[in-house]
């Protein structure tokens, strides 16, 4: 949970995103939002995804799923898009079976929408980035 570096789309300064933190992610040049993509295992869900203060779109996923690989760009457009507004976290199955059992993962990719630690939405398999942001942007109309 060490963060990683993301390029600010309005400045082009670099900025360490944590993967957990209480707050938004803002750059600390011009404080606009920043897209805040994280991953997430077994020990580290709680902490990233369940009590992030953005709603949370999760990413179950799997190393060898060539859909999985396939909708990864247009998660990340969603998380980009939507900056300030979603976090975007990724759970690789294989590697956190406790998670993958929790949420009943029959095929991958699954993706959920939670919030405050609920799961809002499920969808399941790939879909392109209009799609994605379609489906959670409806999710989300009532939550704040």
């Amino acid at each position: 949970m060490s963060g990683e570096i993301v390029v600010c789309s309005h400045c082009g300064r670099r900025n360490r995103v944590p993967g957990a933190s209480p707050g938004v992610p803002r750059c600390g040049n011009c404080h606009q939002p920043l897209p805040w993509i994280a991953d997430a295992t077994d020990t580290t869900f709680a902490a990233v995804a369940e009590q992030s203060a953005l709603p949370v779109v999760v990413d179950l996923w799997a190393t060898w799923c060539g859909p999985c690989r396939m909708v990864t760009p247009a998660l990340e457009q969603v998380a980009r898009d939507l900056a300030g507004k979603v976090k975007l976290v990724k759970v690789d199955v294989d590697a956190a079976p406790t998670l993958s059992h929790r949420f009943d993962v029959k095929a991958v990719p699954t993706l959920l929408i939670m919030h405050d630690g609920k799961v809002l939405a499920r969808k399941s398999g790939a879909a392109p980035a209009p799609a994605l942001r379609q489906w959670a942007e409806a999710t989300l109309a009532g939550v704040r």
